[in-house]
């Protein structure tokens, strides 16, 4: 997918270095953005490969609702580094999907919270009104983020109509331009297929602004050698793009889809890159 890799040349031209919580450096730009057409096909990495089953059980995971990761567990194992030893999770981003607090006042002055399930909101309301500019889901609680282990980095993401095509735009305050942009990529767009599959709509557009898009480096010969993602992006580089695959999703209800009812075809890919995770 060209966009992915202007955008990774695009931070490491015009990155500046500065450390990070984890004690790894990065190449840090600001303000990165991109777009692409939902229509084309299913954007999933092809300059290398992408493990869609863990991608697959993740979004599933989120639309479940949970804040633990004990049926996660049973199929990837990439929320471990921040969940308790029971598996309890601070920030799921799920929860707040489909749980988040509000908190309003009664008539006696008293707090009362009630959960808000924003993606039945999202749902309800294209059905009633298309043209809404108020399609909001939100994963950043503040009261959470201020005590968090790993607040949401993909925090909140909103959708268009525009004629009678569903866009998505992703908004994300931190992304990691390695791992962490073509797992997100891939995530919201097919949540944008599930949810225009519930409201009959056609694809548009899936948009992402990274606030603070990054590049892992570290100095040859370190002890965090490992972590560094330079050479691995600069491989990926080199390789051509592939023609995209498809998603075939099948017409159930939201919340009856499974991990079966969902068909990759045509996926082509270039070999796997590892790179080490900065926790």
């Amino acid at each position: 997918m060209r966009q992915y890799l202007d955008l990774v040349k695009l931070v490491m031209d015009n990155g500046t270095r500065k450390p990070s919580r984890t004690g790894v450096d990065t190449i840090s730009y600001f303000g990165a953005f991109y777009k692409v057409d939902l229509n084309e096909g299913f954007p999933l990495l092809t300059t290398k490969k992408m493990h869609w089953n863990s991608l697959l059980h993740e979004v599933l995971w989120y639309l479940s609702g949970e804040n633990h990761i004990r049926n996660l567990r049973k199929h990837t194992k990439i929320w471990d580094a921040w969940a308790d030893e029971d598996g309890n999770l601070e920030t799921a981003y799920g929860y707040y999907w489909r749980h988040f607090p509000s908190a309003q006042k009664n008539k006696k002055g008293e707090w009362e919270v009630r959960e808000v399930d924003q993606i039945q909101y999202v749902i309800d309301e294209i059905n009633r009104n298309p043209n809404s500019r108020r399609l909001v889901v939100t994963a950043w609680e503040p009261g959470n983020a201020t005590t968090s282990k790993l607040p949401p980095c993909h925090y909140t993401f909103v959708f268009n109509v525009n004629d009678g095509k569903l866009n998505c735009h992703l908004t994300q305050r931190s992304g990691d331009i390695a791992l962490g942009i073509p797992f997100n990529l891939a995530a919201y767009s097919l949540l944008t297929l599930v949810i225009a599959q519930q409201v009959g709509l056609e694809l548009g557009e899936f948009a992402h602004t990274i606030i603070d898009a990054h590049i892992y480096v570290a100095a040859e010969g370190s002890e965090i050698e490992s972590y560094d993602h330079l050479n691995g992006l600069k491989e990926q580089l080199k390789r051509e793009p592939l023609p995209l695959p498809q998603l075939k999703i099948a017409k159930k209800p939201l919340n009856e889809l499974t991990f079966d009812d969902f068909e990759l075809l045509n996926y082509q890919h270039h070999d796997k890159i590892k790179f080490e995770v900065a926790v």
